[in-house]
């Protein structure tokens, strides 16, 4: 890892700079959100019949998964051919493996012609690779605490940093209110001139209804009355995301129609892992991803919420090395009845033991053990006929359960 935008802006160079390829941009930054906005905004302007280009990381089990056009990955015939493009630029620039994607993804999207670009960061902002083009939109869903030996440890700076995607022109979205992560997104905009769009003051929200799998909610904008939207996902937090891309839809001239479609197929765009019931026989598996004590934090609400089961509540837990594993474990200690933690398959995962030891300083029965099929079988096992498992704490974890042929398989 390697912060800075002069490698990738080189390699681009030698590309013919494909990142100014006219089309319309959605650039998506912050902490937790980002990718079920980046994968609604998108469904939504392929639901209204736009060439839509969409790069997101990381992925769950192929590369591919990062870059798709119109919910298509990209093949592995056109990633080789890339590659082999870029092979000697990515060796003298010294490129990092997020620099090279997003410069690939960049090349792929303009020879595919796309009439539209949703592009997640990767990590902060300001010397993020994706950082690279003049976004029409930008759209911020909450900032918190991540990533901090890169970012800082204050909430300011990590919001400095998010924000500087801000430029000249762009129009701004937001879910953020805490004055401390508000007050930098306000002052780039000022910079800039770009305009702040803060959806406590442009929209209200009835909810209709919520189960594991299912939102309904009727949302009135500046513009219009929705109602009745409905999106296949679980927890009401995901509304704030899913009303910031509705607003950008709106603006961008969709229709009430297009929306509601993009809101109905979101999941053609890749999008999974976010609280995704994966198994429900004999108990109900849930995979998902949030990987830091904010992201937990919203998980578990979302379960308690939704969950009626009377029985066991078991935990799969894996994280990075620089994760605040105390302080989700504290979330968790809500609902686990027990934790299984395990390694992650990268060179940073958090040791297991360790994992388990911040689990029990919080009260909760925990173990560490040696592979993540073992601890899913075992926790499958605790949890029993009715109970439920949460598998969480890294796209790396959901990756390897994805990979598992799961009985009872949810559809």
């Amino acid at each position: 890892m390697k912060p800075g935008l002069e490698r990738v802006f080189r390699l681009l160079d030698r590309l013919g700079s494909p990142q100014e390829h006219e089309c319309l941009v959605v650039h998506i930054a912050g902490t937790n959100g980002k990718g079920t906005v980046a994968s609604v905004v998108a469904s939504m302007f392929q639901a209204a019949g736009k060439r839509t280009g969409l790069y997101t990381s990381p992925h769950l089990i192929s590369f591919r998964e990062r870059i798709r056009v119109d919910g298509q990955m990209i093949s592995g015939d056109d990633v080789a051919s890339l590659v082999s493009l870029m092979k000697e630029g990515i060796e003298q620039e010294q490129a990092t493996f997020f620099e090279a994607t997003t410069a690939l993804a960049f090349e792929y999207f303009r020879r595919q012609q796309v009439e539209v670009m949703v592009l997640e960061t990767g990590m902060g902002g300001r010397l993020d690779a994706t950082n690279v083009t003049r976004p029409r939109y930008v759209v911020i869903p909450s900032i918190s605490r991540d990533h901090t030996r890169w970012l800082g440890d204050t909430i300011q700076g990590i919001a400095a940093e998010k924000a500087a995607v801000i430029k000249p022109g762009t129009e701004v979205y937001t879910a953020v209110e805490d004055s401390e992560a508000l007050g930098p997104i306000m002052k780039r905009t000022d910079e800039t001139g770009a305009v702040l769009h803060q959806l406590c003051d442009e929209v209200s929200i009835e909810l209709e209804g919520h189960s594991l799998g299912s939102l309904q909610f009727t949302l009135t904008t500046p513009g219009r009355v929705y109602h009745s939207l409905v999106a296949p996902l679980t927890g009401l937090f995901h509304i704030s995301n899913l009303a910031l891309a509705v607003l950008v839809a709106e603006h961008a001239g969709l229709t009430d129609t297009e929306i509601r479609e993009g809101l109905r197929l979101m999941r053609r765009t890749g999008y999974r892992a976010r609280l995704e019931v994966i198994s429900r026989d004999p108990c109900t598996i849930v995979l998902d991803v949030s990987h830091n004590a904010a992201g937990i934090e919203r998980s578990i609400d979302a379960l308690l919420e939704v969950c009626s089961s009377t029985g066991n509540r078991c935990v799969v837990l894996g994280l990075a090395d620089d994760k605040d594993a105390t302080g989700i474990a504290g979330h968790l200690a809500r609902f686990a009845d027990e934790v299984l933690t395990v390694n992650l398959p990268v060179e940073r995962s958090m040791d297991a033991e360790r994992l388990a030891e911040a689990c029990r300083s919080h009260g909760i029965a925990a173990s560490g053990r040696t592979s993540v099929c073992e601890a899913l079988d075992e926790a499958r096992g605790k949890a029993g006929p009715g109970g439920i498992v949460l598998v969480t704490g890294s796209f790396y974890l959901a990756g390897e359960v994805v990979r598992i042929d799961m009985p009872g398989g949810a559809p």
